[in-house]
């Protein structure tokens, strides 16, 4: 099977591949082999744990833009600090729990901000989880507030699921929507509870798909990529 390279800048700019894995070396194999058709690189509390801040700086050496996917949740002046150190390491996204409130995401906002600029890096966007993606009990109020206090915060985004994007917009429509649990059709779900296909999360205005163990675990990485990213090419 011919495996198609040529994939346009905007479509490889919407797709976030998943790299969680405990080894930097894996990690980055995965992320040489999926560059054409990723455009995000997302690094989580396993690979951070075992590769360290180092990660984000190789990531970005090789052409990415690094989702800081850390979820800070902590009183305001020590997310703050956390967050101006993710920012000085250039990673491009970095996400926050909305649940910590407005003066934490705040806090948090100001300081990535401010990390970026002292070391003289492209301005990032502060994101805002609203709802896990395996999290079915939510109320639908939640996710209300919860994007209100993006706005109020000033984040530049929020991380939602497929079903919630419409609602993100209309609430937030220049937020930037990072949307995790996608999955082609007939893939397994694993532990998400709220998922959607990545035609389906374009369709409905989703403007960064993570796609993480459909491509990282697929017996050919390189073709399950393509594939995905073929789908998304009008």
């Amino acid at each position: 099977m011919t495996i198609a390279t040529e994939v346009p800048a905007d479509v490889r700019a919407k797709l976030a591949v998943a790299l969680d894995v405990d080894d930097s070396v894996v990690a980055l194999r995965l992320a040489k082999e999926l560059r054409p058709w990723f455009g995000v690189a997302k690094v989580g509390l396993e690979l951070y744990s075992a590769a360290g801040p180092d990660i984000i700086g190789a990531l970005s050496d090789l052409g990415y833009d690094v989702f800081a996917d850390l979820k800070f949740h902590d009183i305001p002046t020590t997310v703050g600090r956390a967050a101006r150190v993710i920012g000085s390491l250039g990673a491009r996204y970095l996400n926050l729990h909305a649940q910590g409130g407005v003066p934490m995401l705040q806090a948090g906002v100001e300081g990535f901000l401010g990390g970026a600029e002292e070391a003289g890096v492209a301005v990032p966007i502060a994101l805002a989880v609203t709802i896990l993606t395996s999290d079915a009990e939510a109320p639908p109020e939640v996710l209300a507030s919860r994007v209100q206090a993006a706005l109020d915060a000033g984040c530049g985004g929020v991380v939602c699921a497929v079903t919630d994007v419409g609602s993100v917009k209309r609430q937030g429509p220049d937020l930037v929507t990072v949307v995790p649990g996608i999955r082609p059709a007939g893939s397994p779900t694993h532990d998400q509870a709220r998922l959607g296909t990545p035609v389906d999360a374009i369709a409905v205005g989703a403007d960064i798909l993570v796609i993480g163990r459909a491509v990282t675990q697929a017996d050919d990485p390189a073709a399950a990529a393509a594939a995905i990213a073929a789908s998304l090419v009008a």
